[in-house]
């Protein structure tokens, strides 16, 4: 084999080898990525979860809260709205 075989086989030998190496640095650099925006998606999640669980616990004390102010009686409002449309078909 000439001298320039043998160079050309050993840089072709280098450059396959990089590249191959190079994809596959490349593929595991986005695995990590896309794993990190996960565990992002994860604690997003977790928050919005936390928040609507502070909420729905504002919501019930203030409903209790109002409850005890306020008397509520669901059979008052329907009986009215009967009442009013019954005197006025008479």
């Amino acid at each position: 084999m000439s001298r320039a075989a043998k160079a050309t086989l050993l840089a072709s030998l280098f450059l396959t080898t990089l590249t191959v190496w190079g994809v596959h640095y490349q593929q595991e650099q986005e695995h990590v990525n896309m794993y990190q925006g996960v565990l992002r998606d994860d604690a997003r999640r977790k928050e919005k979860m936390k928040q609507r669980q502070t909420d729905f616990e504002e919501s019930q004390r203030k409903r209790e809260l109002y409850e005890r102010v306020q008397s509520v009686a669901a059979g008052d409002a329907s009986q009215e709205t009967n009442g009013a449309a019954q005197s006025s078909l008479s």
